[in-house]
């Protein structure tokens, strides 16, 4: 009879509430999202127009790292302008069909980012293992074809969600306890039996990180095996230093991703608060982190930053306003 009684619909909008329990300093923390986010922004791009633009970049790890610094803006993008709608504007609508592709776009970036990081410990291994046969392994038709792979790979495995999404019926509330759309967390709200979406969602896409987790881990434990058989100390420091910042940024991505999946998942007394503050600092914190790590510690992109600041600077003082 309760389930007679039970109005099922295909809600038009859902509502974002932010960051439930913390709403009265919605305000207070739009300012360092704001602030992470803008720079996120304006350090990728950076980066993306110092790779494209200076010839010798050209090469497949720094096309990689490109293709990391999209993912990132992509990701930032796709989440945090709607937090910040929320936090100043009030704005909590969102049509069902935009909170479907926010979780599509989410978790394929995810996904996809994890990929770009194995290609890039691909790329380390080779460089480091073989370096006499480096340009004859990743020529760019190869680069091309991982670049393609890693895009193909990210949307088989998430396209099939937005199906497990909308085959749900909704009955009680659309009310989603977060400040973007998450696949799980839409997926609750609705009044039929989700395991298909919990197996999927939480199984499928954490399979395929975890694998490459320990892709990753096999390269590198093979680079540091082969740098410390290298005769010379500076050879040494030379593979580490390059090797350095791509670990930072492996740990970056890593730690709190696993980490938030599984507090979300196992962590049952953890506040619901600190679940989705830490879920909108993970979209937001490694973005912002990402470009600074290899700008400090890649020393061609150091010095093509420096030199289109000095460019600019020029060009500031030589114009008629200057």
């Amino acid at each position: 009879m309760t389930q007679a009684n039970l109005t099922i619909f295909h809600p038009a909008v859902f509502v974002l509430l932010g960051i439930p329990g913390l709403e009265a300093y919605h305000t207070w923390l739009s300012i360092p999202f704001c602030l992470m986010y803008i720079t996120a922004v304006l350090g990728n791009s950076l980066l993306m127009v110092v790779i494209i633009t200076e010839r010798s970049l050209h090469e497949p790890m720094y096309f990689f790292l490109s293709m990391l610094a999209m993912t990132d803006i992509m990701l930032s993008t796709t989440t945090v302008p709607k937090a910040l709608a929320i936090f100043w504007l009030h704005s909590h609508d969102i049509v069902f069909d935009a909170c479907v592709t926010q979780v599509f776009f989410v978790h394929m970036i995810f996904v996809g980012e994890s990929a770009i990081l194995l290609a890039m410990a691909f790329d380390r291994f080779v460089a480091i293992r073989a370096p006499l046969r480096y340009t004859a392994v990743l020529t760019w038709p190869v680069v091309r074809r991982i670049a393609l792979g890693i895009v193909t790979r990210s949307f088989c495995i998430i396209f099939p969600v937005i199906f497990l999404l909308k085959r749900l019926p909704f009955c009680q509330t659309n009310i989603v306890p977060h400040s973007y759309c998450e696949h799980i967390g839409v997926a609750r709200l609705a009044c039929a039996d989700i395991t298909v979406n919990v197996w999927y969602g939480f199984s499928v896409p954490i399979v395929m990180v975890t694998l490459d987790v320990i892709l990753i881990a096999v390269s590198y434990s093979l680079i540091l095996r082969a740098v410390f058989c290298l005769p010379s100390q500076d050879a040494r420091h030379k593979a580490l230093s390059t090797c350095g910042s791509h670990l930072c940024v492996i740990l970056m991505f890593y730690v709190p991703s696993f980490f938030t999946l599984l507090t979300h998942r196992f962590g049952r007394n953890i506040p619901r608060h600190v679940h989705i503050l830490l879920a909108n600092l993970y979209v937001v914190v490694p973005p912002m982190l990402n470009p600074i790590v290899y700008g400090v510690k890649t020393k061609q992109i150091r010095e093509n930053v420096a030199h289109q600041f000095y460019e600019i600077k020029a060009w500031c003082c030589a114009s008629p306003l200057g």
